[in-house]
């Protein structure tokens, strides 16, 4: 075992000495503009990098021979290699699904390093704030795109309109991960540009919880799909958004507290949540039960496993008054579409749940093709009072991605990473803790980096309505 950590702590400082170094655990879809950032920037800002993942050909992959880049092998459940190249690092940046940052993050209190993640502070996180701000270690958390660029681009604006002397009474803020324009080619005017599993039990556990002119409101997950609110991007079209689980956080963490409209919602091309509220209906999007000899199943079976029996009706015949869908719907057509119906396709997974099972019948349609881009669109609505007038401010921003590597998904998650990564090196960022990219010290300068990226806001000023023509609320 000391040879195998001799090894180890050999492969990691071979080409690091005397140079800052950087830990990444995780080589995953965001990771890649990532790493070409930092080692755009390893000379000028004296850097090495190291990429650690469970496998070393992701790994590999990113390190594309890179003088200043060493690629590792690293199980975070190996507690003794994951202590040893935290302890060689000068600060960690974990790029690990959310619910394993807690182990990064206690050794990186244990062996006194900053660290940075672009997930949601969880509960588990939050408690090690109190020791982080007394070893002085900076913690920072939902620094990705959505949690993240949301963040600073909307505090932003929020600080200008207080320090103008305006009172902030509507905030409403949409992202949505989407295919690109030129690559939208399904009816569905979709595909998967993240992780499908959080697109199909999006909304599961609880009612959306948000304010409208003072009034608390309520959506129910069975309801979500269909109260939708539209809205227009310069040169993208109209797109629509549902409600996003709970919206009422929001406003502690951005000082809202005598707000009169709080929403946060998901974007998506109009027609899609109606199309998707099919699913909800019918109980595929169930993650809470798993289906018998669900592997023999063909694609029409599961379909017909939620329609009532009959001697003489057809799936499809069944499912069309079920629904009430019309044959000359489009909303048939999209289902066709997805090979609902097709008795050929198997399931192939045993003891699958409903929403497992949509997930792989969607990801047959639904990948990627190897030339598609994806798109990130981003809008924020600002009402404000200010000298005895209400105004509003709609701010917009559009990522397109690049190739399958430098998506704008991974652009727009991990450039903020890095940029907030090189900053805590260089001690712009000092005020430790667990936190996220509020303060305007950090999202000043962040912001004003993602520039030169193509990452930029257009701000126009509106008449203000208080209120939601398009859609309902």
């Amino acid at each position: 075992m000391f040879t195998v950590f001799i090894t180890f702590v050999s492969k990691l400082s071979k080409y690091s000495y005397g140079m800052r170094k950087i830990l990444v655990i995780g080589a995953g879809k965001s990771t890649g503009v990532l790493i070409k950032y930092f080692q755009n920037k390893s000379k000028s800002e004296n850097l090495h990098i190291t990429i650690g993942d469970i496998s070393i050909e992701s790994a590999k992959k990113l390190e594309a021979g890179h003088a200043n880049t060493t690629a590792i092998a690293l199980d975070i459940f190996n507690q003794e290699l994951r202590e040893k190249a935290i302890l060689d690092a000068d600060i960690v940046v974990s790029m690990l699904p959310a619910r394993f940052h807690i182990e990064v993050a206690k050794d990186c209190l244990r062996y006194g390093k900053c660290m940075v993640t672009a997930s949601y502070v969880s509960p588990e996180m939050q408690e090690l704030d109190k020791e982080a701000r007394e070893k002085g270690l900076v913690f920072m958390n939902e620094i990705g795109v959505d949690p993240g660029i949301d963040h600073m681009s909307a505090m932003q604006v929020i600080d200008r309109i207080r320090n103008q002397g305006g009172k902030l009474i509507l905030f409403e803020s949409f992202t949505g991960g989407l295919i690109a324009p030129e690559n939208d080619t399904n009816l569905w005017n979709y595909k998967f540009t993240w992780n499908p599993r959080n697109v199909v039990v999006a909304g599961q556990g609880g009612a959306a919880e948000f304010l409208q002119e003072g009034a608390y409101k309520y959506i129910p997950y069975h309801k979500l799909f269909r109260r939708t609110e539209f809205l227009e991007v310069e040169n993208y079209g109209r797109f629509e958004a549902y409600a996003n689980r709970n919206s009422l956080k929001y406003q502690e963490i951005y000082g809202l507290d005598d707000i009169l409209t709080l929403y946060r919602g998901t974007m998506r091309r109009v027609g899609f949540s109606k199309a998707w509220n099919t699913f909800v209906q019918l109980g595929m999007t169930a993650d809470d039960y798993k289906i018998v000899n669900s592997e023999k199943m063909s694609y029409r079976d599961f379909t017909n496993s939620f329609l009532a029996y009959s001697p003489t009706d057809s799936v499809e015949l069944k499912l069309r008054h079920y629904l009430k869908i019309d044959q000359d719907d489009i909303m048939w057509d999209k289902l066709q579409e997805l090979d609902l119906f097709n008795p050929d396709k198997k399931v192939g997974i045993p003891n699958a749940t409903p929403a497992q099972i949509l997930q792989k019948i969607l990801m047959d349609s639904w990948t990627l093709d190897k030339d598609d881009k994806d798109m990130i669109v981003m809008y924020h609505k600002f009402g404000y009072e200010i000298n005895g007038e209400r105004k509003q401010i709609d701010a917009t921003m559009v990522s397109i991605g690049e190739d399958q590597t430098y998506t704008a998904m991974a652009r727009t998650v991990g450039l903020p990473v890095a940029m907030a990564t090189i900053r805590i090196l260089n001690k712009q960022i000092t005020q430790p803790g667990v936190q996220i990219p509020i303060r305007e010290e950090v999202y000043t300068p962040i912001l004003k980096e993602l520039e030169e990226y193509g990452i930029v806001f257009n701000e126009k000023e509106c008449e203000y309505l208080g209120y939601n023509p398009n859609g309902v609320k």
